[in-house]
């Protein structure tokens, strides 16, 4: 079967379909503006409008990922206020030594991020930091090292503290990661299906790719730890198939799909008539018996919103 023109399209534009629902985007926007507003009237008081609009534009920045993505490695204490601060001391000290403009503001960038990398303090944001110090105008110049205390520290200070704040009445998003309410041990003892992961195989797994990743080893775990368990349950039989039904292959990436049973035929030795409707051949049809559908599915799925979720079994 032939990989769908549109998935490949997803795939290059690096578009993810992440399982979210609407009130943690809408959480995730609330924060926001409450962030940005407590810099906005902090920023103003040193410098001028237009320089303000410069630096709340780097903690606009800041505020998607401490809002949108609390838990993600880039957005955690140490990586805001050590990516911020380096940054911006980069920043003034490019502008006063380098009297090229735009040399001064590459040079700033550029170094901003190799520091950042070396002390472990990744913070995209930083760099418009170390910008700002460049090209923010004369009333960012005049304040020189001052810049690094006020505004940048108090606008990193607000708005770390707006975020501890904001997240913390809901376990699932609190603030840092370290304070995220922990999925429940499993009940079931270990499956001999089931590998453990240790902290040296996700080391040794992260030094194979050689690139940074946005999500810190508590997360893949239980992302892991979740998935797993979820995955340790009987395979569908022939004759739980049924018409209209929608099921899953229960793959990864690329190779993931979800089929619905559109039809069936007794007289063909019983045959399954079926859609492609997500992922691998999608708009595709095809057709198979019982037996080959039911090894091919995974597990029953149903449409939520923008996501397919799996039909969880009644028990008594």
């Amino acid at each position: 079967m032939s990989k769908a023109p549109d998935n490949l399209l997803l795939r290059l534009l690096g578009i993810e379909l992440s399982p979210v629902s609407h009130t943690e985007r809408l959480l995730s926007a609330l924060g926001g503006f409450l962030g940005i507003y407590g810099i906005l009237q902090i920023s103003t008081a040193f410098v001028s409008p237009g320089a303000a609009a410069l630096i709340v534009a780097s903690m606009g920045a800041t505020a998607v990922l401490l809002f949108a993505v609390p838990h993600g490695p880039l957005s955690q204490p140490w990586p805001v206020i050590g990516g911020h601060l380096v940054s911006a001391v980069i920043g003034v000290t490019c502008a006063k030594l380098v009297p090229d403009t735009l040399l001064a503001a590459a040079l700033a960038v550029g170094l901003a991020i190799g520091i950042m990398h070396y002390l472990r303090c990744i913070h995209p944001p930083g760099g418009a930091s170390a910008l700002a110090a460049v090209v923010g105008g004369e009333s960012v110049h005049a304040l020189g090292f001052q810049f690094v205390i006020t505004p940048v520290l108090l606008n990193v200070l607000v708005i770390v503290t707006i975020a501890l704040l904001f997240n913390s009445p809901f376990a699932w998003r609190r603030y840092p990661a370290g304070l995220k309410k922990k999925p429940p041990p499993a009940d079931e003892p270990q499956s001999p299906q089931r590998a453990s992961i240790s902290h040296e195989d996700l080391v040794y797994a992260l030094h194979e790719v050689d690139s940074f990743i946005d999500i810190s080893e508590q997360d893949l775990l239980a992302i892991y730890e979740l998935a797993t368990r979820r995955s340790l349950t009987q395979q569908i039989t022939p004759e739980e198939l049924e018409l209209w039904h929608y099921y899953s292959n229960g793959r990864y990436g690329t190779e993931w799909s979800v089929r619905q049973i559109v039809d069936e035929s007794h007289a063909d030795g019983d045959m399954l008539i079926f859609k492609v409707l997500a992922g691998d051949g999608r708009r595709s049809s095809g057709v198979a018996t019982r037996e080959e559908f039911a090894r091919w599915a995974k597990h029953e799925v149903y449409r939520d919103d923008e996501n397919w979720r799996r039909v969880t079994p009644e028990t008594d």
